[in-house]
């Protein structure tokens, strides 16, 4: 005798419906990527330096998605190897720091005087590459944790928390950030296509016109639409704004960009003190701040559904912050680990304190993990 199936259940009062977790806000992976970039700039150490990228590796490894732009760290991780061995090759070729360890020599070229610092060939030192390849490293680091951003950090939802006084700046920041995540989907789907025909040439000919042609013509077709679509929704309409209020909101966001670009600068060099650095930062966010609302407020735009900054996204950027005020402090009490020298040679120290503040900005990882395909 057949059992009939049972029908599945609906959530009721009795029986809710289960609750979804919510991924942490575009916004706050960006603030936490830039903040461990910005961790990354302060210091030449090697093994912090492989501490940010496994921990960056880790949060994207524990929070990404299944959308297109999940693969993106690991296309940002090829070209950080990639930035290194450039960098080893141009220290090779053109030279810099130098040691009494020679490693090999290359036949030398003598060079003008108005290229004086410079050489062609010559002799390769052990502390010349360690120094060259820290450089690569620290670059290397600065493009995972972008890439990183990329990987958690959905486009639409970041779009969606824009202010209103940036609508028309935003879709191109927006539609610029989208580009290596499709670039990334579309080659998935090209190797896919290519492995259903068995098509297995891997010449680079056969590489340029089976895959590289697709994908940029996909990219194309893609950003096309996307310009159509916004177009139809209303993004890059003028609004009806004063010309005084739209001057005066446009020095204030200048001056609060130029503030937070001399900020950053000098947050990541080493030569300006922390103070006027803080400073400069700080007072760039400000006006910043100050011209997006006051140009939001006379902006006519609306929201369905705002995407709110909650608790968790909090978290997320202090523990980006903590990497930040453990290098700070590091640089403190010992600046000399947070700038290893290569000459004489020597294993450098791990500086204890920036190390605990990276490894607190591995929360996200059991704060927001990845959540099933369909949830938001």
């Amino acid at each position: 005798m057949s059992v009939p199936a049972r029908a599945p259940v609906r959530p009721t009062a009795t029986h809710p419906a289960p609750a979804r977790r919510r991924t942490a806000h575009p916004v706050a992976w960006w603030g936490w990527a830039l903040l461990l970039a910005t961790t990354a700039g302060r210091t030449a150490n090697p093994w912090l330096l492989l501490l940010i990228v496994a921990v960056a590796g880790l949060v994207v490894t524990f929070c990404r998605g299944d959308e297109p732009w999940s693969g993106a760290y690991r296309v940002f991780l090829l070209i950080g190897l990639t930035a290194v061995a450039v960098r080893m090759a141009f220290y090779i070729v053109f030279g810099g720091s130098d040691g009494p360890t020679v490693l090999f020599s290359l036949p030398s070229t003598t060079l003008p005087d108005w290229a004086a610092g410079f050489r062609l060939g010559g002799n390769v030192t052990a502390e010349g590459a360690l120094a060259a390849a820290y450089d690569g490293l620290r670059l290397a680091t600065l493009l995972v944790c972008v890439g990183a951003a990329n990987a958690l950090a959905s486009p639409r939802r970041l779009l969606r928390s824009v202010p209103a006084a940036l609508y028309e700046v935003s879709v191109a920041v927006v539609v610029a950030l989208s580009v290596a995540p499709q670039l990334v989907a579309g080659v998935g789907r090209v190797r896919r296509a290519r492995a259903l025909r068995g098509n297995t040439n891997r010449s680079p000919a056969n590489l340029m016109r089976t895959v590289a042609a697709p994908v940029l013509h996909d990219a194309l077709d893609r950003s096309l639409a996307l310009a159509a679509a916004m177009a139809s929704r209303g993004y890059g309409r003028a609004a009806g704004i004063p010309a005084p209020a739209r001057r005066a909101t446009g020095a204030a966001l200048l001056f609060g960009l130029l503030g937070l670009c001399a900020g950053a600068y000098a947050l990541l060099g080493a030569a300006t003190p922390a103070p006027v650095a803080w400073t400069l930062l700080a007072a760039g966010a400000a006006a910043a701040v100050f011209g997006i609302a006051f140009a939001s407020k006379r902006v006519p735009h609306t929201r369905y559904r705002p995407d709110r900054f909650g608790p968790l996204d909090w978290a997320v950027l202090a523990s980006g912050a903590a990497a930040v005020v453990g290098t700070v402090l590091s640089g403190l009490t010992d600046s000399a680990a947070l700038w290893p020298a290569t000459n004489p040679l020597a294993v450098p120290d791990l500086p204890l304190w920036a190390a605990a503040g990276v490894l607190l900005a591995a929360a996200p990882a059991a704060l927001v993990p990845s959540t099933p395909k369909g949830t938001t």
